[in-house]
């Protein structure tokens, strides 16, 4: 067959582009309201268990000891920049070379394409949005005012929290709700002793609290409590994270309602202009280059924030020049990450009689404390600090270049205690941080590409300095020892926490999609991974996705049996 020529059509109930952490929920959530649902992955699949092909390895079983090679570096020119770059799970992230994009400012674009996405590779870091982070566009004056409220969304956090299993404690915070926890993973004992001491200083403003993560401490239906090994992103193959493989693809199966379509890559939606709908969903099969149209009267978007956004600007451009979605001139707009790389550390040589167990897969979050409760900086929103303690390892002869038996011994006992964090700060919603459709440079499968312009704004500059002030100042007053702040390199993209290019809104001049995640222009059509933040608070925002796309589905299910669909 030539490259496009098209296949007969399929129908069926809903279309699921994605397969990610809302692409499995809207999949899992869709199946078990009754209908048939085609979920569409343009990577490989990836089966749970059997395609962990390293998650038992040792360092000394990868041929460079899971670390980077030249060639990988060449091959890579993008990935190299941070951590993804190693041989431990290279296979999971998507290929610089096959999809490239242009950067007319920097943007640091990590993608996973395969079955389960990037739900693979995530930090699994699971925190709430409160009623502060959807008031703050409208008290601010920024961007667009969300179209829903803390108690919209909460008994969907509820929801999804129950099912993937989230570990947390119990705080009475209003600006991190609590939610339905798991126990948590306690602080180790340096952790304990800071958080402690914290507790009489600041007035109570600042808190250490375990990080709240998405790794089981109780076992679930299919899935084992987690084994401390810290080893999630090579798979996990006691099922104690939470990922499509791991959670709501088996229950999507379950059904017996699900076709899983890996190596479909979507093109762009069939736009009706009579109805207002998408009619049918193009495929370009990964493989054969053969053409296909899939129908359905429900469409979910759920391909990542970029990727999502990329399909709506394809779409329908003989009714609208800059794609489904573009009448309010957002369509591409307003895109946010979070900004980071930014703290302090410093030792406590008083714990060195101390050690601890395992290797836990988290650490400790201190919530946001800046421009509230009558708290007012020289910039708006605020940050939260994620960070941890532990013993230095026989990594720190590295810098040593010492030689013989004394200094080998010396090496394998645990060095001294480092405590620190870094800081995640909200980075607000500007029309002029964007991505476009470059027409003049085409991928493997010789679609065009994304073009990216993002940068941080004054408002994150002036952030920053009290991020990594305030852990100095945190770990001064706790008597913690030789502290040190740190400003890194930090571009756009690096928290691997895209956001907006499609944001949610009230009125349909300012913005693409509704209060239940429809976009304005085709109803039909739900947009519900990270393009569709309207701002991007400073927490952790996959548990929102989650949250927003199950309610999304519920509500679609009632209206296509209404026929509004």
């Amino acid at each position: 067959m030539l490259r496009g020529q098209r296949v007969a059509q399929e129908t069926f109930d809903a279309i699921v582009v994605g397969s990610g952490i809302s692409g499995g929920w809207a999949a899992k959530e869709l199946t078990e309201k009754g209908l048939r649902v085609l979920l569409l992955e343009r990577g490989k699949n990836v089966e749970h268990v059997k395609d962990y092909v390293n998650a038992r390895k040792g360092p000394w079983e990868y041929p460079h000891r899971g670390e980077r090679t030249v060639a990988m570096e060449k091959a890579y020119p993008v990935l190299k920049r941070d951590y993804p770059l190693n041989e431990t799970n290279l296979d999971w992230w998507a290929s610089d070379r096959d999809s490239p994009y242009t950067e007319l400012k920097r943007f640091d674009w990590f993608r996973g394409y395969q079955v389960g996405g990037r739900s693979l590779m995530w930090g699994r870091q699971s925190y709430r949005l409160s009623e502060y982070d959807f008031e703050a566009n409208a008290q601010d004056g920024v961007g667009v005012d969300w179209p829903i409220r803390y108690a919209d969304i909460a008994p969907w956090y509820d929801h999804v929290e129950r099912h993937a299993g989230i570990a947390g404690s119990i705080e009475n915070l209003p600006q991190l709700p609590d939610g339905q926890f798991q126990p948590p993973m306690p602080l180790n004992c340096a952790e304990e002793v800071v958080a402690e001491r914290l507790k009489s200083h600041f007035g109570g403003r600042r808190r250490i609290i375990p990080g709240r993560n998405a790794n089981l401490t109780q076992p679930l239906p299919g899935r084992s409590p987690c084994q401390y090994r810290n080893a999630c992103w090579l798979g996990c193959p006691y099922g104690a994270y939470f990922s499509t493989q791991s959670s709501t693809l088996p229950a999507a199966m379950a059904t017996g309602r699900l076709t899983l379509k890996p190596w479909s890559i979507v093109t762009e939606l069939v736009y009706d202009r009579d109805r207002r709908r998408a009619s049918a969903v193009r495929v370009l099969d990964a493989v054969s280059d053969k053409t296909t149209e899939y129908r359905a009267p429900i469409v979910f978007l759920c391909a990542s924030a970029l990727n999502s956004t990329w399909i709506l600007m394809r779409s329908a451009t003989d009714v609208w020049p800059g794609g489904l979605g573009s009448s309010s001139g957002e369509l591409g707009h307003n895109l946010m990450d979070h900004h980071f790389r930014v703290g302090a550390s410093g030792s406590m040589p008083e714990m060195a009689d101390k050690y601890y167990f395992g290797s836990r897969p988290t650490g400790f979050y201190i919530p946001r404390f800046r421009n509230l409760f009558g708290d007012k900086r020289d910039y708006l929103r605020g940050f939260g600090l994620q960070g941890g303690a532990s013993r230095q390892d026989w990594q720190r002869a590295v810098r040593e270049l010492g030689v013989g038996g004394d200094f080998k011994d010396r090496m394998a006992q645990p060095g001294e205690w480092r405590i620190g964090a870094t800081a995640f700060g909200e980075m607000l919603p500007d029309h002029d941080n964007w991505i476009g459709i470059d027409d003049t440079r085409a991928d493997k499968w010789g679609l065009p590409v994304l073009k990216m312009h993002c940068e941080i704004g004054e408002n994150e500059k002036l952030m920053r300095r009290d991020m990594q002030n305030d852990m100095a100042e945190i770990l001064e007053a706790c008597g913690v020892s030789d502290v040190h702040t740190f400003d890194n390199d930090y571009a756009p993209g690096m928290g691997i926490h895209e956001m907006g290019t499609a944001r949610m809104g009230r009125d349909p001049k300012s913005s693409v999609l509704n209060g239940w995640n429809q976009v304005w222009d085709a109803p039909n059509v739900f947009v519900t991974d990270g393009a569709c933040m309207t701002s991007s608070a400073c927490q952790n925002p996959s548990l929102t996705y989650m949250a927003l796309t199950a309610r999304a589905a519920d509500y679609a299910v009632r209206e296509l049996k209404r026929g509004n669909l």
